[in-house]
């Protein structure tokens, strides 16, 4: 398949219910931190992107949500993908874009470099989808907080070693910070910036 053909297919059929579905998914996964998300839709992001990520970009953004993303999206046709669909461009700078997308393995260094929101408008920050090799396997990490009876356990693979202690600098600034969702596949989890995270034992 050509490029450009790349660019005007996978996306929704039905852009309504489509969309309607990805988003009940979504803010019932920031409703309930850690509880494995997923859909089962028709849509095919261009490689790199995997299904869950490009389904709520497409459900998310829209000319007034530039997206930041890097190493292997962002020289991919990924960024004319996602802007042909849903008309998102691409933010120059992390602090410019309202969504950012990175690939499995990419460095992170901290998340006050996203646009962190301010104390009147907390909504005003980014969020942050991190695409992981998968959801399972990976060192078991502990969340707790609002939505979370008791505690969850989740086990990602893939997140750089200093992930919880960047998780609990974005945590202190509460409520500003950005919310965090990890996806795999058709599959996700979402992190709010309410969410407790600790290294399980």
């Amino acid at each position: 398949m050509s490029a450009k053909a790349n660019i005007v297919t996978g996306g929704f059929s039905d852009p309504v219910f489509d969309s309607q579905h990805i988003f009940k998914a979504a803010m019932d996964g920031m409703a309930r931190p850690g509880k494995l998300q997923s859909f089962d839709l028709p849509i095919q992001p261009p490689s790199p992107l995997g299904k869950a990520a490009g389904g709520i970009l497409l459900t998310l953004c829209d000319y007034e949500t530039p997206v930041w993303m890097n190493g292997a999206f962002s020289k991919s046709v990924v960024p004319s993908w996602l802007s042909f669909h849903t008309g998102a461009q691409m933010a120059p700078t992390k602090a410019d874009a309202r969504f950012a997308v990175l690939d499995a393995g990419s460095t992170l260094s901290s998340f006050d470099l996203f646009a962190q929101g301010s104390q009147e408008y907390p909504d005003r920050s980014a969020t942050v989808i991190i695409e992981v090799p998968d959801l399972t396997g990976g060192p078991a990490l502990r969340l707790s907080g609002p939505g979370i009876r008791e505690s969850e356990i989740i086990r990602p693979s893939g997140l750089p070693y200093i992930f919880v202690r960047l998780w609990s600098e974005n945590r202190a600034v509460f409520p500003r910070g950005v919310d965090v969702i990890l996806t795999c596949g058709s599959h996700f989890i979402c992190l709010p910036r309410s969410t407790r995270i600790k290294t399980e034992a």
